[in-house]
């Protein structure tokens, strides 16, 4: 978990399982998914789809609230922020590192076989 400033405000974002399904149940797309759709930006910054990267920082926002609280809809949670600087690269950076680190853990232990 992580804490970064989105529009003045300070949000905690959580990789978690929990935001997938927050992300599926809210946007009907895969999460994951349009992660990879946005791995151009390296190469092309062009390639940024804002409203993407809001929308997994929603979800991500929503899973560190913890589940079962009251929680806004999207356009509900876009309307608290007064602006959102996409020229801020440490917090575009630091939204896309929790969910690199979050969903794909490399190295992360598995599961003992049962034997």
């Amino acid at each position: 978990m992580r804490t970064v400033n989105l529009g003045g405000k300070d949000i905690g974002l959580k990789a978690t399982p929990l935001a997938l399904l927050y992300y599926r149940q809210e946007f009907k797309s895969d999460l994951i998914g349009d992660l990879f759709k946005m791995q151009a930006i390296a190469d092309d910054p062009s390639a940024l789809d804002s409203v993407a990267l809001l929308q997994i920082a929603w979800s991500m926002n929503k899973a560190a609230e913890g589940m079962g609280k009251a929680f806004p809809h999207f356009e509900s949670w876009l309307s608290q922020f007064e602006y959102v600087d996409f020229s801020d690269a440490d917090t575009m950076t630091e939204i896309m590192n929790e969910a690199r680190d979050g969903f794909f853990r490399r190295g992360a232990r598995r599961a003992k076989p049962v034997s």
